[in-house]
């Protein structure tokens, strides 16, 4: 299996089309084939469910609604840096997407009519780094210095810590890596206030227990997947009853720092974030039950939750922020 680390250099090495070779990428691809497969790399999905904790944590750090021109620039400078770390993510794992039928139509990686990929490894990297300074200059320039260098944080734990150092290493790498996806909260915060304050380390510890049973349940739908990459995810290298186990010790702890940010948030929050833990730990519970009875734990079905369950959160947020009551 190559290895994410020798990843870097041989995309370069073999970047360029030979001169004139029948391939689509020997002057037949169009600019908007170019366009769409350099989007498709940002993983645009997964920037918006981290700009969802982003608009809400700003708000709460306000006390109300920041400034339009604060919000457009750190959501535009969030999704660029969001953008430049999935970018370089799929040019450093494109020889594990091309093994996993879930990835296997990235742009990197399909062919076009038997052809190469749509997008050469060295373009998609070039374009990854031009996101990240962008990113960095728009942050900077125009909210303040420490979201900007908050969000490269992120950029580079995801893209050295995660992809690099643990992806395909250890079972602990989304618990760990998974941090990555926790930044955006402290950009949003640092964004509107020039620092971090207790409740967005809590929002980010929210984020942060939220990731392991979040993958894990996707991971466990596509355990093969990972197996035939050779990528250790939980469900690969252990029994479904130690994964469902470990998913209600992560929501427990998720729902529990949930209820941390009352005293800020108030009483009209902790009411919501009480009611979605107790439908999120339901949900843990009953896939529990499905793995120990022997039956199909039907992981997706906690991994959508998941994921709605965080947008209800952090729209709670947001609402109970700008509320004139509610507070204690």
């Amino acid at each position: 299996m190559t290895q994410a680390a020798s990843a870097l250099p041989d995309a370069v090495a073999g970047a360029a089309a030979p001169v004139g070779s029948d391939s689509p990428l020997a002057g037949r691809r169009s600019p908007a084939l170019i366009a769409r497969s350099l989007f498709a790399l940002t993983k645009p999905r997964i920037i918006e469910l981290l700009l969802v904790t982003t608009l809400p944590t700003m708000l709460l750090a306000s006390r109300g609604l920041p400034s339009f021109a604060l919000i457009a620039v750190t959501l535009i400078g969030g999704a660029l840096a969001a953008g430049s770390a999935n970018t370089i993510n799929c040019y450093i794992d494109r020889d594990i997407d091309a093994v996993m039928r879930r990835t296997s139509r990235r742009p990197l990686v399909a062919k076009a009519d038997g052809g190469d990929a749509a997008i050469r490894p060295a373009e998609a990297l070039i374009f990854g780094i031009v996101l990240g300074i962008a990113a960095t200059l728009m942050l900077g320039l125009l909210a303040n210095w420490l979201s900007a260098a908050l969000a490269d944080a992120a950029l580079l734990f995801y893209v050295f810590v995660y992809t690099l150092g643990l992806k395909r290493r250890t079972a602990s790498n989304i618990v760990i890596g998974g941090a990555a996806g926790c930044f955006p909260v402290l950009v949003g915060w640092a964004a509107v206030t020039g620092k971090v304050a207790w409740p967005a380390i809590v929002l980010f510890g929210v984020i942060f227990f939220w990731t392991p049973p979040h993958f894990w349940a996707l991971a466990m739908k596509f355990r093969d997947d990972y197996a035939a990459a050779s990528v250790p995810m939980l469900p690969v290298v252990a029994a479904p009853q130690v994964v469902a186990r470990k998913i209600l010790i992560y929501s427990w702890a998720m729902v529990a720092t949930t209820l941390a940010l009352v005293p800020y948030a108030g009483w009209i929050y902790g009411v919501f974030a009480g009611g979605l833990g107790v439908w999120f730990l339901v949900e843990a519970y009953r896939m529990r039950g499905r793995v120990a009875a022997g039956a199909s734990a039907a992981p997706m079905k906690l991994f959508h939750l998941s994921i709605g369950y965080l947008t209800l959160l952090f729209v709670a947020i947001a609402v109970c922020a700008v509320l004139p009551w509610g507070q204690f």
